[in-house]
């Protein structure tokens, strides 16, 4: 992918870069990768590492006074810096690695534009900071969130910081959620972005500070962009203080979900 131009938004900026990585990702797809180990069972493979700078050369050749925090790179850039890129460049890396096409490239600007890009459908989802589409075929199209479909997305990777107070997990025993919910488990933040275009009712995590997290930072903007109710596992707004995450379509759901969660946390 060429580099775009400096005169570009941020949001086609996010756009650009996600779509950079999620050509790596595609290309790379199939192969035999070895693994780099990071500990605690996390690893990395080739593609994440050159997905990862794709995305920071099509970043510094639009922002090239910009800071950029990667997964797999850390920090780069000036640490005075007043603006910060957050990229996770494979985000579903297990999935990947053992063949399953469910990933997405994050890409977000603290507290800016971002986009999430699914390098399998060659759906862009992107956010300006202020209104959520998803690109493909060239075509924009604006999220939609809604409840419809039932489909609640659970992330069960470790860590769990907030165990035993809660455990999303336990939330899946809970008699309202099998009454009014379906649980899915996809291992990957696609899934927030699938809130934000009404193909998933909510996303839940355990986690601390996950709106400055790369793996989520793109996510969150994209829901609340679209309107979504984003907060903590304890009803406060994402930020370096909350705890986890709910990200839902709507209020309802939002407001059932907690009552859940906090029946059994307190249970």
């Amino acid at each position: 992918m060429t580099n775009p131009s400096p005169g570009l938004d941020d949001a086609e900026v996010a756009i650009a870069a996600a779509h950079g990585g999620a050509e790596v990702v595609r290309t790379m797809y199939g192969r035999r990768l070895a693994r780099l180990d990071k500990g605690a069972g996390d690893f990395a493979t080739a593609a994440d590492v050159e997905a990862e700078q794709a995305i920071l050369a099509i970043i510094r050749a639009a922002r090239p006074d910009d800071a950029f925090l990667g997964e797999e790179s850390g920090r780069q850039g000036a640490a005075e810096a007043a603006r910060q890129w957050l990229v996770d460049p494979l985000c579903g890396t297990l999935n990947y690695a053992v063949g399953t096409m469910l990933v997405a490239v994050n890409v977000a600007l603290r507290d800016g534009a971002a986009a999430v890009a699914d390098p399998f459908t060659g759906e862009v989802f992107f956010t300006d900071g202020e209104t959520a589409r998803v690109r493909h075929n060239g075509l924009d199209t604006r999220l939609a969130p809604t409840p419809a479909t039932r489909l609640v997305d659970v992330n069960l990777d470790p860590p769990f910081p907030n165990a035993p107070g809660f455990r999303a997990v336990d939330l899946l025993a809970h008699p309202g959620f099998t009454q009014r919910f379906r649980p899915r488990v996809v291992s990957t933040t696609l899934a927030l972005a699938w809130v934000a275009a009404g193909r998933r009712a909510a996303y839940i995590t355990d986690g601390d500070n996950l709106s400055g997290n790369v793996h989520f930072a793109a996510g969150i903007a994209l829901c609340r962009a679209a309107g979504c109710p984003v907060t903590g596992i304890d009803g406060t707004p994402t930020g370096r203080t909350s705890r986890g995450l709910v990200a839902a379509a709507d209020a309802e759901t939002h407001g059932l979900l907690m009552s859940m969660i906090h029946s059994r946390s307190h249970g």
